[in-house]
């Protein structure tokens, strides 16, 4: 019986159990998905500061300056980034300031050194003003516009990019509750398999599945505990399975094995376990599926053996699932809807992914075409390298026509 991508993705969400959260430093917490929401330690800005280098003046003092009525003002006080100070200001006085430096509590504008007459080269002792600030609070940042103390400035399920831990280190905030990293075993399955580089004799190939499986892993935050290649002997991998338990996997992934074939080892060695479904499933590539969870609690997700199906498999139920472990907030891939630059064929009854590289030279309108001209083929292996999305067809639809809106899932 066929099944829909919709009822085993279920079967996975069912199956997935979020990871605890730990406790991190910022300096180690990149790539991690956050448990608990970060709120300001402070405000951002900490205080109101000087937006530009120039003058802390009182607007009334300067609000008429012009090139031809300028205003002279007597500098009492420098205030270059991290003072302390705060010198009082009398009418007709100002203070020299640095970016960033906290504003004189007296002073409520900004002159910045181009809208004086001299400008850095005569600024201590008396400035003159050739062009007034637009109005009051000119070039001040104020405490607080960006965030008060105890406002919630990245939430739970967020993952914590270069921006994301930038923005927790300005609100003050030096620790993070963050999921703990999945661990993942990755084997590819099957006799046929040779190391890329080595010789090849008849009926061998380059194998390719492991450092696929391995890079995606990866870049779905997940950690690479356990890598291998197996060959089609039940014992072998019997064995491969006992290593990933006793690295700790929480994830094993396999590609190959899972078809209909008289040598499919994952599916001879597992068909039987009572939490392992082997089923076909209604895509292309990626029709036959295997996944479970495995007697010490692991999920288990066995992927077909060609390439591009393994590529589609693992982003249609692998990524997302490690991200849901780790509480992401989004799952899934970007979609977007482009035109077709080429027609395709498309198989019956089955939802069709197809690597597809993209035309960005109309920004208003992207195209999509095959990156390879077999389409869809399982094989293609070479293609993956020049693909940047994957259209993804419904089951229904017959033909792809060039000019056909598509739907996209977003790769990079």
């Amino acid at each position: 019986m066929v099944r829909t991508v919709e009822e085993q993705w279920a079967d996975v969400v069912a199956a997935v159990r979020m990871l605890p959260p730990v406790d991190l430093p910022l300096a180690e917490a990149a790539g991690r998905t956050l448990a608990a929401d970060v709120a300001a330690a402070v405000d951002i800005p900490v205080w109101d500061n000087s937006a530009m280098d120039g003058f802390a003046v009182r607007y009334d003092d300067v609000e008429a300056a012009r090139a031809d009525a300028p205003v002279a003002l007597r500098v009492v006080a420098d205030v270059p980034a991290g003072s302390d100070l705060d010198p009082p200001l009398a009418p007709g006085e100002a203070a020299r300031i640095m970016t960033g430096a906290p504003v004189p509590a007296d002073a409520d504008a900004i002159v910045p050194f181009e809208d004086t007459r001299d400008g850095l080269a005569d600024s201590l002792q008396t400035v003159t003003v050739i062009a007034a600030p637009s109005g009051r609070g000119a070039h001040i940042r104020r405490r607080g516009e960006d965030a008060v103390r105890g406002d919630v400035v990245l939430p739970a399920g967020a993952r914590l990019g270069a921006w994301q831990l930038a923005a927790a280190a300005a609100a003050g905030v030096s620790v993070v509750s963050a999921t703990r990293t999945p661990r993942v075993a990755v084997f590819s399955t099957g006799d046929e398999l040779v190391a890329p580089g080595e010789p090849l004799r008849r009926g061998q190939i380059p194998e390719s599945n492991a450092t696929l499986l391995a890079a995606l892993v990866t870049e779905a935050d997940a950690e690479v505990v356990l890598r291998g290649v197996v060959s089609d002997d039940e014992e072998e991998f019997r064995s491969a399975l006992a290593q990933a338990a006793e690295r700790g996997a929480d994830v094993v992934l396999t590609s190959g094995g899972v078809s209909a074939g008289a040598f499919e080892v994952v599916k001879n060695t597992l068909g039987d376990a009572a939490d392992i479904r082997f089923s076909a499933v209604a895509m292309q590539p990626g029709k036959p599926q295997g996944f479970g969870v495995l007697p010490g609690g692991a999920l288990f997700f066995g992927l077909p053996g060609n390439p591009v199906s393994v590529a589609v498999s693992f982003e249609v139920f692998v990524r997302p699932a490690l991200l849901r472990m780790q509480r992401r907030s989004h799952v899934h891939r970007p979609v977007l809807r482009v035109r077709a630059a080429a027609g395709w064929r498309t198989p019956s009854g089955r939802r069709q992914y197809v690597p597809v590289r993209l035309d960005r030279t109309d920004p208003a309108e992207w195209t999509a075409e095959p990156a390879t001209a077999g389409g869809s083929r399982s094989h293609l292996a070479g293609g993956l390298g020049r693909a940047e999305a994957f259209a993804v067809v419904p089951a229904e639809v017959e033909k792809v026509e060039p000019g056909d809106s598509v739907e996209i899932m977003l790769l990079t």
